[in-house]
């Protein structure tokens, strides 16, 4: 039988957030003065995802508003990594398609990882990751299944 106290959930929710929290201090050390883990993580959508989506898709996918969305397009695109084309489909919208300097931020900004990636390697038994990862994959899925 499965435990059904909401507790459960809520204590799990906090740890991911607390994760999210840690994690995002150390994603933001290894990132270029002025950009921050909302403006990679829209690198890193583009990138799993394919790019060429609009402001509007991408903010339904980060949950955020459209401003915010187009706030943090903005900045990506005065740092030359993300560019805004006319919507074949619909004039009144634009894509977004990443640059080849975007794209290359990312791959820097991971390589960069690297050495805090090692540590935890090296001070935290990988099997353990290794074994939750497809129990958090099915939890992401769920709720992204969940939310329309």
């Amino acid at each position: 039988m499965h435990d059904t106290d909401p507790s459960v959930f809520f204590e799990v929710f906090n740890e991911i957030g607390i994760i999210e929290q840690l994690s995002r201090a150390i994603l933001e050390a290894r990132l270029p003065h002025g950009l921050i883990a909302p403006h990679f993580s829209v690198l890193n959508h583009l990138t799993r995802v394919s790019d060429g989506r609009t402001p509007m898709e991408m903010a339904r996918a980060f949950q955020v508003p459209k401003t915010s969305m187009t706030h943090t397009l903005k900045g990506l695109e005065a740092h030359g990594l993300v560019e805004t084309r006319p919507n074949p489909e619909d004039g009144r919208s634009k894509r977004v398609w990443l640059t080849q300097a975007g794209r290359d931020l990312r791959a820097e900004v991971i390589a960069a990882l690297g050495p805090d990636f090692a540590k935890l390697a090296r001070e935290f038994d990988v099997a353990r990751l290794v074994e939750i990862r497809p129990v958090l994959s099915d939890l992401r899925a769920y709720l992204d299944a969940a939310r329309d």
